[in-house]
């Protein structure tokens, strides 16, 4: 039976919940994530956790702060005034706000406060500072990025 390992085009289903069970992102049952295992397009706890896992294997773990987005940084809590920023429109706490820095790429930031004359935006990842629980299953591992073993694209490959 193949595994999964660093390298290989994995296909799976997955449910993310917060540490007081929200959900905080899902995957339909039709249509799988997929990626390469170990080229960081998903945070590291989640990627070492699939490591030795095989098709249609079902697994639940939790990651730490320091394996997913890191922890809260409160440096990263910036306030400004509100006539510095040139806004179209009125923001309010929980919007979430795109910053051009310095190379010229957009950062989003979640308004936490605005009154008249400043507003306070949090540059933290959402999920700083939490502790993140996965229910896995594995749908297709591959070698190759389209390789073998394509039953998700003809039928619903999760249960």
């Amino acid at each position: 039976m193949k595994k999964i390992k660093y390298g290989a085009f994995v296909k799976l289903c997955y449910t993310g919940r917060l540490d007081n069970g929200v959900v905080f992102n899902k995957t339909d049952k039709c249509k799988p994530l997929a990626i390469q295992v170990g080229d960081g397009s998903v945070v590291q706890g989640f990627e070492d956790a699939l490591i030795g896992m095989g098709v249609d294997e079902r697994k639940s773990f939790i990651i730490g702060p320091d394996d997913a987005y890191g922890n809260r940084d409160e440096k990263l809590e910036r306030r400004f005034d509100r006539a510095a920023l040139q806004m179209q429109n009125e923001p309010f706490p929980g919007q979430v706000l795109l910053f051009m820095i310095r190379d010229g790429q957009e950062r989003p930031a979640i308004v936490k406060f605005v009154n008249e004359e400043i507003i306070i935006v949090d540059f933290n990842h959402p999920l700083a500072g939490r502790d993140l629980a996965f229910e896995v299953e594995v749908a297709e591992i591959s070698e190759a990025r389209d390789g073998p073993g394509t039953r998700c694209e003809a039928e619903c490959c999760c249960a």
